[in-house]
């Protein structure tokens, strides 16, 4: 039976989602504990985005081939009791045969959070620690200078065999009582985008850019700030949005 879940995780002790050699990994973490649900045989999970090394998610959408007869409730139940604390899953459903998240995702929304305040080691383990004010309107204004369809080479990697062109359908940039959050929504992304584009935004928060010098930078086709990107620890995946894309449109990762 093919199942299809919600995945949370907080990624700051992991290498990324995608299993990788000698690290510890989200996927990895999944398919150890089914492989024990399954008698030592390994079920392959798959996700609808590759995120990077430090990254969260509040919505990753996972699925898997599950062999033994059992209702999805009681499965995830059984998953969440092998899973180690900082990753878990829920609303776990049957799916089509076939079906796979990473090419039924319509679109992917990230939230990138920014501390601006006082030094807090609970809040900064999950947000980027800003100690200097930031421009928040500012930001939101030269946040929209992303939207719609762009060659984003400037803003992340690209695979040989990738366009990097993409459409951002949202940038929206708001704070309250010192937490600033840029969610950014988009069909696909390149990897590294989104901490680029919030490298970027930052500039502006500082009054180290403006609109027009970051419009310049979207089209110079050469890396913005030099590649910078914000750190890891600040991005999550929160939503992954199911159903048809069109089919020149592939995500990297990020």
């Amino acid at each position: 039976m093919r199942f299809r879940a919600r995945c949370e995780y907080d990624g700051t002790d992991f290498a990324g989602f995608q299993l990788q050699p000698n690290a510890r990994t989200v996927q990895g973490e999944l398919e150890a504990a089914l492989a024990r649900l399954n008698r030592g045989e390994r079920v392959v999970v798959d996700g609808a985005g590759r995120t990077d090394a430090g990254v969260h998610a509040a919505g990753q959408v996972i699925a898997f081939t599950y062999a033994g007869s059992v209702a999805a409730e009681r499965l995830q139940r059984a998953v969440n009791a092998l899973l180690p604390r900082d990753v878990a899953i829920r609303d776990l459903r049957r799916a089509t045969d076939g079906f796979h998240p990473r090419y039924a995702a319509r679109y992917r929304e990230y939230r990138y959070t920014v501390w601006n305040g006082p030094r807090s080691p609970l809040l900064e383990r999950t947000a980027l620690g800003v100690r200097a004010p930031l421009d928040v309107a500012a930001m939101a204004r030269a946040g929209s200078v992303f939207l719609g369809r762009h060659d984003f080479s400037s803003f992340g990697a690209v695979a040989e065999d990738r366009s990097p062109v993409r459409t951002v359908q949202a940038v929206r940039v708001r704070g309250a009582g010192g937490l600033v959050t840029i969610d950014v929504r988009a069909n696909a992304f390149l990897r590294g985008q989104v901490r680029r584009m919030v490298a970027v935004l930052l500039e502006v928060g500082h009054g180290k850019m403006d609109e027009a010098e970051l419009e310049a930078a979207l089209a110079a086709g050469e890396p913005a700030l030099n590649g910078a990107a914000a750190p890891a620890k600040g991005l999550c995946l929160r939503r992954v949005a199911l159903g048809r894309r069109p089919v020149d449109d592939k995500e990297d990762e990020e």
